[in-house]
């Protein structure tokens, strides 16, 4: 392969010297392909996803990928977590593409090895994790035993991204056929319909986590794997904080207190919200809404401090907010129908202060009314 040849490493080091910004794209390109051909489509490419993946990997200088292959790839903390999680056992990914996870788990797993069904990506997992044995296989096709099995299926085609468990390459149903006495990791999609999971038979836990504020994937751990009686965990990186439904969740629904609390987004999308309350003594606003409340904010949370609570419309919100001087506004909106942007727009507002405005339904039926909370964030 031309990429991992010395004359390539050599290519791809004075192309990466070039800007490839959209005002000098054009002119870098012909100037590249003046120096070096055909092969300049590929050394551009290269650059620029390297460049790309610099938002997912540390040192990502020396990798090969194809751009697919990096819109699935697992960020290198996400891949740490789970690593860690395998630490000490044999582990096989099964659909290894260009090695993000492999790269993880050769500092952690007692074993290793790797399989694709892509001869190209095998061939950038070689390059990308040397020393990490490696074979071409369908993931469908077991080729170890007595080892955790490790899937990442495909969840997009041509571009657009597949939602129906079923239809990811390798689809889950055959996953879990396939692998039914196995101990298994299956990355997926976090908007991945859990009770449609458990329908095909999925009894394990499934594991929802976040990192730098955004919802990353969801991981089903067969339940060999699992911590006894933990059927959802959420995961927050940024935190090093783990909260599970093996947690008490008992917690109050009443009025906002000083702070208003927006949870992490791998505590909704797992269901934990409760639990979540539970753990830092908040209370929920609505039985039926995350935003939770609080006299004191947990340590390290963001959070927005109530100024101000008013029945949501927006000439009155307007009003409220010029009265403070408001020029710049952060909304935070659940079961209310408006966009934050548009909303922000409309309000037209001029002054120096910056605030954020939190709007929620509160009640059901005839009972329900759309609120709005003025709030100072508290960073």
């Amino acid at each position: 392969m031309y990429l991992t040849s010395a004359a390539g490493a050599q290519a791809l080091d004075q192309v990466a010297d070039r800007h490839l910004s959209s005002a000098s794209l054009v002119g870098d390109i012909a100037a590249v392909r003046a120096q070096f051909g055909e092969r300049a489509a590929i050394l551009v490419e290269t650059v620029q996803l390297r460049r790309r993946a610099a938002a997912k990997f540390d040192d990502p200088s020396g990798w090969l990928f194809t751009d697919e292959a990096l819109q699935q790839a697992t960020a290198g903390a996400v891949a740490a977590h789970r690593a860690g999680r395998l630490a000490g056992l044999r582990v096989h990914d099964a659909t290894c593409s260009i090695g993000s996870e492999l790269a993880a788990l050769r500092v952690s797993a007692a074993d290793l090895v790797g399989s694709d069904i892509d001869p190209v990506r095998l061939a950038m997992a070689a390059n990308n994790v040397p020393g990490v044995g490696l074979c071409r296989a369908d993931a469908l096709r077991p080729i170890t035993r007595d080892t955790v099995v490790m899937l990442d299926p495909a969840r997009r085609q041509g571009g657009r991204r597949r939602f129906d468990p079923r239809a990811y390459a390798p689809a889950l149903d055959d996953v879990f056929a396939t692998y039914g006495d196995r101990d298994i990791v299956v990355k997926a999609a976090p908007g991945i319909d859990f009770d449609q999971v458990e329908r095909m038979g999925f009894d394990g836990e499934i594991e929802v986590t976040s990192l730098g504020g955004v919802v990353r994937e969801a991981c089903l751990w067969s339940a060999g794997l699992a911590r006894t009686g933990v059927r959802r965990r959420a995961t927050l990186l940024d935190r090093g904080e783990e909260i599970t439904d093996a947690e008490p969740d008992e917690c109050a629904v009443a009025p906002a207190g000083r702070w208003i609390v927006d949870p992490d987004g791998a505590v909704v999308r797992a269901g934990l919200v409760r639990h979540y309350a539970a753990r830092h003594g908040l209370w929920q606003l609505d039985p039926d809404i995350a935003y939770l409340s609080g006299d004191e904010l947990p340590e390290g949370v963001r959070g927005f401090e109530v100024l101000e609570e008013l029945g949501f419309h927006e000439r009155r919100l307007r009003a409220a907010l010029t009265a403070r001087s408001v020029g710049a506004v952060e909304i935070l909106v659940r079961g209310v129908d408006v966009d934050p942007d548009v909303l922000r727009t409309r309000l037209r507002l001029r002054g120096p202060e910056r605030l954020a405005v939190v709007i929620t339904r509160l009640g059901t039926g005839a009972a329900s009314r759309a609120t709005a909370y003025i709030c100072r964030p508290s960073r």
